[in-house]
This record gives structure tokens, C-alpha cells and sequence, in this order.
């Protein structure tokens, strides 16, 4: 399992990232610290996360996760392990939101506080914010950057004309420059990606760290009917993936999962791996058995011809 480095940075990843959405919500603070235990000990070390994280639980304020993850850290003393991706940016509150330089100064420090460290390694503008001029949010990022509180910064759910101005203004300025991107890209989900997404990124060297890698679960092949998404959490996100289509793209994960033994979410996450412009999808689990899914996914070494059949099924 080899590492892949992040943009033009001296930070090297596995090429797979454990999502961390699932902390505070679906996952207790023991549950989170086995996983977590399990997925660095296997020789993973990127974790992925955000301040909103998991504001949509009843009850929640955001937080949540980055909180779980800093009582890892504290009680596991595994920090220099793992590369800590965060974001900033989503809604907190009424003035808590966006991508302005006094509030990303102020938002860093509630996050090193919950996550119980002093730096955090990729630093992430969660949603592009018009409002706000992009040289007043690349120079709070370069000053963390210089203060030593932040690594390197990366982006998501950007327009590509958005992201290509921030860089453009980066180079011009010196300021510090996104070294990573992080759109949505699955078997499904693949036209926008391909077509706009990843010529622009592979041009600039910057890394794809890919998320709904699975689909909301759709990809996993536990949902293959209406009937299968009653009473789940997810069933307003996975019916749309109730097409010919996505049906077709199921049969395609099964053929490929019995030739080596495996399972569609592992098949999934090793055609995103393989992927020649992605640097490492993000999956998450929330059971030992749904992590050696993803571990497995590592492992896999797809043929040609077992990538050709997934893209066959799941051309749009």
C-alpha cells in the first residue's frame, strides 16, 4: 500500500481516508476510538472531518466530531499518526459561517481546541463564499499557515472557475495555495467529475480526495429496492440511485466482487483508488465489519478488465 503525496506538499497519505461524519452521530466515543484504533493500526493515516460535523442530529451544535476525535487523540496519544483534515465554512450559526478572515481565525481556534491539538495538517474551506473577497480568505490561511497552525489548505464543493481564481490569486499574491480538492465522485456520480472536475485538477497537481464514495451506501449494494430504504436515515438520499442505471452499475459490482472474492463497497473504493486522478476517496464505517470493507478496498488490485466492466455499466 503505497502513500500518495498531497498537491505539492511534503504530506503523504493512504490511499484511503476515513470519514469522520460519522463520529457524534452514528458512532459513540468508544465505537470511534475502536474504529479509529483499527484503521491506523492496519497502516491508514488520514482522517477527514468538519466544525458542522454533526450539527443535523437533533440536539447536536456541531463540533461533535472534532470533539470525538480530539478524546482519541488525548487518551490514544496517536496525533503524530494521523494527517487531521478539517473544514471550515458551513453554517454554525447566524455569524458563524463563511470564509472571511476574522471568522476563520476565530473558527481554527475552537477547532484545535476540540480536536486537542496545536495544528491541523489540511485545513479545508468546506463551501465557496461570494461574499467575502478570495484574497481576504487566502491571507487568514497564510497566516495560519506561517504561525504554524495549519499545514497545507485544500477546498470543497467549489465551481472549478471559483477554485481556478483562488489559485490564480495564491500565485500572484504568494499567499498559501490549495493543495487539495474534495468533490463528489462515485461509480454513480461520475459525469461532472470527469468531464470538468478532474482535467482542471490533474492540470494543476492538485489531490482528489473524494467524497460519497459509496453513494450514501447505495454502491455497498444494500439497498436494491424501495422496500430495502424503509427505515433508514438514508432513504432520501439512495432513492435516486433506484434506476436502470444504478441497477446495472450493482450487477457490474457483483460480477466483480464474486471474481475476487470480495464485496461491491470494497470493489467501490478500488475503482476510486484506481482512479488515475483521484488521491484517495473517503469512506466511513461504523461497525468492524463495515471497516474491513474499506481495508479490504486497499488491498484490491483491479485488473484492466475488471475496470473496464465497472465503466462500461456505469457510462452516463
Amino acid at each position: 500500500m503505497e502513500n500518495r503525496k498531497l498537491g505539492n506538499s511534503e504530506i503523504e497519505i493512504a490511499p484511503l481516508v476515513f470519514g469522520g461524519n460519522v463520529f457524534g452521530w452514528t458512532a459513540d466515543d468508544a465505537t470511534t476510538f475502536r474504529l479509529l484504533d483499527a484503521f491506523i493500526d492496519a497502516g491508514f493515516n488520514a482522517v477527514d472531518t468538519a466544525d458542522v460535523y454533526s450539527a443535523w442530529v437533533p440536539g447536536n451544535n456541531g463540533g461533535e466530531s472534532e470533539t470525538a476525535i480530539g478524546k482519541w487523540f488525548k487518551q490514544g496519544g496517536k496525533r503524530e499518526k494521523v494527517v487531521l483534515a478539517t473544514k471550515v465554512g458551513a453554517e454554525l450559526g447566524e455569524d458563524k459561517k463563511g470564509l472571511s478572515k476574522k471568522y476563520i481565525v476565530a473558527a481554527v481556534e475552537d477547532s484545535l481546541l476540540r480536536l486537542q491539538t496545536d495544528y491541523i495538517d489540511l485545513y479545508q474551506s468546506h463551501y465557496d463564499d461570494p461574499a467575502t473577497p478570495i484574497t481576504d480568505t487566502l491571507e487568514a490561511y497564510d497566516q495560519l499557515v506561517k504561525d504554524g497552525k495549519v499545514r497545507i489548505i485544500g477546498a470543497s464543493n467549489f465551481r472549478i472557475d471559483r477554485l481556478e481564481e483562488s489559485i490564480k490569486i495564491s500565485q500572484q499574491e504568494g499567499l498559501a495555495v490549495y493543495q487539495t480538492f474534495q468533490p463528489e465522485f462515485n461509480l454513480f456520480d461520475r459525469e461532472d467529475f470527469e468531464t470538468n472536475v478532474a482535467p482542471f485538477t490533474t492540470a494543476n497537481n492538485l489531490s482528489i480526495i473524494s467524497y460519497f464514495s459509496l453513494a450514501s451506501g447505495f454502491l455497498s449494494g444494500k439497498y436494491r429496492s424501495k422496500d430495502d430504504l424503509k427505515g433508514s436515515k438514508r432513504s432520501g438520499m439512495v432513492e435516486k440511485y433506484l434506476t436502470p442505471r444504478g441497477f446495472k452499475i450493482l450487477s457490474a459490482l457483483d460480477e466483480v466482487a464474486a471474481e475476487y472474492n470480495s464485496n461491491p463497497a470494497a470493489i467501490s473504493l478500488a475503482w476510486l483508488i484506481a482512479h488515475p486522478a483521484v488521491t484517495a476517496p473517503i469512506a466511513s464505517a461504523t461497525s468492524p465489519e463495515q471497516l474491513k470493507q474499506l481495508i479490504e478496498a486497499a488491498t484490491l488490485k483491479l485488473s484492466a478488465e475488471s475496470i473496464e466492466k465497472l465503466n462500461e455499466a456505469s457510462a452516463w
